[in-house]
């Protein structure tokens, strides 16, 4: 399988966690009254996902990057 195949399959999972965190987040203070506390144990599951789902993407992204780079070298040496 190609090297940026598997990394845009990974990127998709990143991106459904990355919206579903931001849904979870966005939704915390929905039906509060203004100033009542935040659930901290809920935020912090969501933060934490966030962070997750961007690491994700990062690994991912700079995975393409290395098989854009390979695949220019793979250019130049059969040139």
């Amino acid at each position: 399988m190609d090297i940026s195949a598997i990394a845009l399959q990974g990127l998709q999972p990143a991106d459904a966690q990355l919206n579903q965190a931001a849904s979870n987040i966005a939704s915390l203070g929905v039906g509060s009254p203004a100033g009542a506390n935040l659930d901290t144990a809920n935020f912090s599951a969501a933060a934490l996902s966030l962070i997750s789902a961007q690491t994700q993407s990062s690994v991912n992204l700079a995975t393409l990057k290395v098989a854009d780079e390979i695949q220019k070298s793979l250019i130049d040496v059969t040139a």
